[in-house]
């Protein structure tokens, strides 16, 4: 498999990482909550995540799941469980 020579870092399109776009994302949801406690937060962030990550690499890949995964880093059965829990597949 061919390994990246540099990862390069994800930027957004305003310019931040997504790790900051992340943290303000996360403080401004957690503000607007207020009193009220956060529930599957881990699940929640992971699905909102997954499913365009997925969609994206599925469509730059042309559907081929092998090289999804590959470009995931993860085996393809489990790729599909994610595709299928998306109801990408």
């Amino acid at each position: 498999m061919n390994q990246p020579l540099k990862t390069l870092p994800v930027i957004t399109t305003t310019g931040s990482s997504l790790s900051e776009t992340t943290r303000d994302t996360v403080e401004n949801y957690l503000m607007l909550l207020g009193d009220h406690d956060a529930t599957f937060l881990y699940r929640q962030i992971m699905d909102e995540v997954e499913r365009p990550l997925l969609e994206v690499l599925m469509q730059h890949t042309n559907g081929n799941q092998s090289r999804t995964a590959a470009c995931l880093g993860i085996n393809r059965a489990t790729l599909r469980s994610k595709l299928k829990r998306h109801s990408i597949i």
